[in-house]
């Protein structure tokens, strides 16, 4: 079945969008808890070799989740997300930039708006769309050129793997 769940990936530079689909083997309420839940982010949330750590995570509408991705060498990688609209179970969305530890963004700093939908395809199987939208197309390849794609399928591919374990 692995297989045969959705898995796609478009840009689109006229709209200055990246949008991922992807469907996951657990219901939508798990799922939701795998990108709400500290607990579960930090099992997820990176790239290998990369670790994500929590410093913070406010899930409420102008709360923030802070975090860290941190390498094997223990090199640390800080984001944040400004949480946006949020319905429970359903959706949010969340301006992203990288900063330093204490959460500032840097001068110039890339930032992207995140819609995160989530989506019942059945019992047992969940849907979530993450559209991720930039003010400037520069923003949108910079990020590409960064290794966007390989690095949030990567990450994507770990959260499916973890959610068969926490059923």
């Amino acid at each position: 079945m692995k297989n045969a769940l959705l898995f796609d990936f478009v840009v689109n530079k006229e709209e200055k969008t990246i949008t991922l689909k992807k469907e996951f083997a657990a219901n939508v309420a798990l799922v939701w808890d795998a990108f709400t839940k500290k607990e579960l982010l930090e099992q997820w949330w990176a790239p290998k070799p990369y670790k994500a750590k929590v410093k913070t995570l406010d899930l409420k509408e102008g709360g923030t989740w802070h975090y860290a991705m941190v390498g094997p060498g223990g090199e640390t990688h800080w984001s944040i997300v400004k949480y946006g609209k949020i319905v429970p179970g359903k959706m949010y969305t969340g301006l992203t930039a990288f900063t330093d530890a204490e959460g500032n963004v840097g001068k110039g700093a890339p930032q992207s708006n995140w819609e995160v939908t989530f989506m019942p395809k059945g019992d047992d199987a969940a849907l979530v769309q993450i559209k991720v939208s930039y003010t400037d197309v520069a923003h949108l390849e910079a990020m590409i050129e960064r290794g966007f794609k390989e690095g949030i399928t990567m990450t994507i591919n770990y959260l499916a793997e973890l959610l068969p374990t926490l059923k």
